[in-house]
């Protein structure tokens, strides 16, 4: 029971960066986190845009709309550091997740952080693409965790090697059992901090601190308990204070990602709230629906819009 908590929080396909959100290490407005392609399952997570213990969200549209008209056929052609990161940058944007990965692989045994939290980010985006097998899905998200890792490791400044750290650290508690992702939780949301710390006005992380909280703050009392058998002061969180990240997020960078205005709406919700329950779930049915997670918002939303 604290297990399906605990995946709830970063499977934003995750996660998921917009255009914008490239050059912050995260996930801007016109870039969608597949945090399945981050851009979070159509779209791809910032570095810096989905699950953690609970689960973080899969971050998955974030960056569909940047370059959509732009051809998939673009040939790779870099020369130096900053014509890899742009034109890395530009293929994210454009969701070639395997032309990323391809890209940046060139540079695995690189010692520059800027380099290494994005191949670590295209590997889990790789990862949790629809078709990807449990054996490869299991060996890229240990790698990407690994990536992650050695780029916290050369630059412990850059918000968006601590933002993908965590994202990492959350999916591989999914093969390591219910204690390991409860420990691992504490881990998350330090570094998600440390993200935003770093640098505030990164709408993603504000977001998945957000997730973070809420799922720890709708926790019921028996998975609760399950949790502090495990140990003896679990996480916890409140939805005021996840409602303080959501709404962080969304005055940094407004509309950025229809799932944002869900969980505004689902917060709310649990708030007993209801006018603004029915605003912002009323803006998440209204969002425009350009990728499958989009879709998925719409749909949730409109089923509690019926409730109320």
């Amino acid at each position: 029971m604290a297990g399906k908590v605990l995946m709830r929080f970063v499977t934003y396909r995750t996660l998921l960066e917009l255009t914008v959100g490239a050059k912050r290490g995260g996930i801007g407005r016109t870039s969608r986190f597949f945090w399945s392609r981050g851009r979070w399952t159509a779209g791809a997570l910032g570095s810096g845009g989905a699950a953690f213990l609970v689960g973080l969200p899969v971050l998955s549209g974030l960056g569909y709309q940047a370059f959509r008209k732009v051809q998939r056929s673009a040939v790779v052609c870099a020369l130096d550091k900053e014509e890899v990161l742009e034109q890395a940058d530009y293929l994210y944007s454009c969701a070639e997740t395997e032309k990323l990965y391809q890209l940046l692989l060139q540079y695995q045994d690189s010692e520059d952080a800027e380099f290494l939290w994005r191949l670590a980010r295209a590997s889990r985006d790789l990862s949790v693409l629809p078709g990807t097998d449990a054996g490869r899905k299991k060996q890229l998200t240990f790698e990407a965790f690994e990536y992650a890792k050695r780029a916290l490791e050369r630059d412990d400044k850059c918000f968006a090697a601590h933002k993908w750290y965590a994202i990492c650290l959350s999916d591989t508690g999914e093969f390591q059992g219910i204690k390991v992702k409860i420990g691992n939780s504490y881990i998350i949301r330090e570094h998600l901090e440390r993200s935003i710390e770093l640098n505030p006005k990164d709408a993603t992380s504000l977001h998945i601190l957000g997730y973070w909280c809420f799922a720890f703050a709708e926790l019921p009392w028996y998975q609760r308990k399950v949790a502090a058998v495990i140990f003896s002061k679990p996480p916890t969180s409140t939805f005021e204070e996840a409602l303080e990240f959501f709404l962080k997020a969304e005055e940094v960078d407004p509309n950025f990602y229809s799932k944002n205005l869900l969980m505004l709406g689902k917060t709310y919700m649990a708030m007993k709230d209801k006018e603004k329950a029915l605003l912002w779930l009323t803006k998440a049915k209204e969002y425009p629906a350009h990728t499958l997670e989009d879709k998925e918002v719409h749909k949730e939303a409109l089923e509690l819009l019926n409730q109320l």
